[in-house]
């Protein structure tokens, strides 16, 4: 029966964190028992009223704290790291994070070995290139005073959640390692930086394209009209004849037509700042990989899938490489909003493995003179994920090299065959999307999308203030249970590692949209203790 087990296995959550910001008609928000009340205003332009978090671990993985000199694991997670709740913290500390990074590795890492360096535009220029860091506090589009965040690891797994009430946007984020963790803690320490710096330098770009075209002042930034005109079918032509910048049907001419073009220089600079943010994470970790590969010439297998969305506004963006999947739950057309219409399922990612045949293909194609390019249903025999960060011996010869005996790749004939080109999609929030389910893709050995946005909207409907991702990995492990002939009990009274043979590390965040119903205050709830 749905919502009934015969046992607990919160024990077992590695991660189990929520965030609220809506009640019902205008009231303030229900804090039950758990609940921290927080002070702030939700803005009206935030697409989301509540989510969670929870992840439940199978792998005996011990992180490797000396990655980047130790940096990453002592210095960088641990001001990030809340696996119970959210808690508060500058979003423009003193000393960037990336600056202690670069500095452990005496280089700076926005010029490697990897890639050629950037350039650096003239100093005069307002916009000019500094360290990879947060923006001021009065600069970027995603500027705040401090901000909310939780996540944790659990396995190879690793979970962000970042949250500005004061601005209305969500950052979140799943990191699904394979052979070891590395590379996902190098993302949770570095990439949520790299798309600060990179929107910076895009609300730089955008301002100043708006001001060379038309000279019109915008007191609080192109991004405040970008979302406004997102709607505008229509732009109106300037009328023809003497042209008059004083003349009030011009401004307005001017202005709708800038709105328009905003709107959709703003969405698509914001998927190219997350790809770029990308590929500087990819650079960054095999740079670091280079250098300590002597070592630890085990950091050339480890790799990680990336998932990552980001809520601003009515827009949600996603970035995915490889299996980890970000799905849609909305209603159908003229179907009954207060839950008795059909949903359904979107998914807004997509499959980067040998099992979806547009993939299967485009590694085929891409290595025509190399027969063995898929081998055993994986890449070179090694990976069924197609697209990743990391894994260095797929893409690099000398890294291949740093590896000993069968674990080396034989004939690597045409390396990089694990490619680092992410999926990228903008989703415009509309009245009949509900919520999303972020996963990784232990989820999805369980339940199909059509299943897991099942579940959770039945819960939602009967329990509107529970946790529908801790609930979602109750019912996988019920599952998973019934899969290997074993009780619930049983099974997670298997250890860790052994545990892996039923099911894998999963990570679950469900997203529940809704701009109809604010509050004043936001809470949050804490899960169960962490285990040690």
């Amino acid at each position: 029966m749905l919502g009934e087990n015969t046992v607990n296995p919160e024990g077992e959550f590695k991660i189990s964190f929520g965030y609220e910001c809506n009640a019902h008609n205008g009231c303030s928000c229900m804090v039950s028992s758990g609940f921290e009340s927080l002070p702030g205003k939700i803005p009206k332009n935030s697409s989301f009223s509540r989510l969670s978090g929870a992840a439940l671990s199978a792998n005996a993985t011990l992180a490797n704290t000396n990655i980047c000199n130790g940096v990453i694991g002592a210095e960088i997670l641990p001001t990030w790291d809340s696996p119970n709740s959210f808690r508060r913290i500058p979003s423009s500390p003193t000393l960037s994070r990336l600056d202690v990074l670069s500095s452990s590795l005496q280089s700076t890492m926005s010029n490697l070995s990897c890639s050629p360096p950037t350039p650096s535009p003239p100093e005069y220029d307002s916009c000019s290139f500094r360290s990879m860091s947060a923006p001021s506090r009065n600069e970027g589009f995603l500027n705040a005073m401090e901000v909310q965040v939780a996540g944790g690891a659990a396995g190879e797994d690793r979970v962000q959640a970042v949250c500005s009430e004061e601005n209305g946007w969500l950052f979140c984020a799943i990191y699904d390692g394979f052979n070891g963790r590395d590379a996902a803690d190098f993302l949770a320490g570095t990439l949520y930086e790299n798309i600060i710096h990179q929107t910076r330098l895009l609300d730089c770009d955008l301002k100043q394209d708006v001001t060379g075209a038309s000279n019109v002042f915008y007191p609080h930034g192109p991004f405040q009209h970008a979302f406004k005109g997102a709607n505008n079918s229509h732009v109106e032509k300037p009328p023809t004849g003497t042209f008059d910048k004083n003349n009030s049907s011009i401004k307005k001419s001017i202005n709708n037509a800038l709105v328009h073009d905003s709107s959709d220089s703003f969405r698509q600079g914001m998927l190219d700042s997350l790809q770029r943010a990308l590929s500087q994470a990819e650079n960054d970790f095999l740079y670091m990989v280079e250098q300590e590969m002597e070592d630890r010439p085990d950091l050339v297998s480890v790799g990680s899938c990336v998932l990552v969305g980001l809520l601003h506004g009515m827009d949600l963006y996603t970035l995915n490489l490889g299996d980890s999947r970000a799905v849609l739950a909305t209603y159908d057309e003229g179907s009954n909003m207060k839950g008795f219409g059909r949903i359904k399922p979107i998914q807004l990612t997509d499959s980067h493995t040998v099992d979806n045949e547009l993939e299967r293909s485009r590694v085929l194609s891409d290595h025509p003179d190399d027969p063995a390019v898929i081998a055993g249903g994986k890449v070179k025999g090694k990976l069924k994920v197609t697209r990743a960060l990391g894994v260095g011996y797929l893409k690099k010869k000398n890294l291949n090299d740093a590896l000993m005996g069968i674990l080396r790749v034989r004939n690597l004939i045409s390396p990089p065959y694990i490619s680092t080109e992410p999926s990228l999609n903008v989703h415009r929030i509309s009245k009949s999307d509900h919520f999303v389910i972020v996963g990784s893709d232990g989820l999805f050995d369980f339940f199909t999308n059509d299943e897991a946005v099942k579940l959770v909207h039945s819960y939602i409907m009967s329990n509107p203030n529970g946790d529908p991702a801790k609930f979602l990995l109750e019912q996988l492990v019920g599952r998973a249970a019934d899969c290997a002939g074993f009780s619930m009990e049983e099974l997670m009274n298997i250890p860790a590692g052994r545990r892996r043979k039923y099911h894998d590390d999963v990570t679950v965040i469900v997203i529940i949209l809704g701009i109809n119903q604010r509050t004043s205050k936001a809470s949050t709830w804490a899960g169960p203790k962490v285990q040690d």
